[in-house]
């Protein structure tokens, strides 16, 4: 079995809930819900991942 190692966004304050990201197995990302860490994760290919980063600053821009 993958082990992930998951961390919040610096963006993040302590209390609030957020996504978090693991980028420590190679060829994969995850991310799951910080509120529940035992739920479903998302994988992700690195391609993939720095394409939905790249649509989300462009909406934010």
């Amino acid at each position: 079995m993958t082990t992930f190692v998951f961390r919040k966004s610096s963006y993040s304050g302590g209390e609030e809930e957020c996504v978090e990201v693991a980028t420590n197995v190679p060829g994969a990302v995850a991310v799951r819900d910080s509120k529940d860490p035992e739920g479903r994760i998302l994988r992700f290919t690195p391609a993939a991942w720095a394409d939905f980063q790249r649509a989300l600053r462009a909406s934010n821009g």
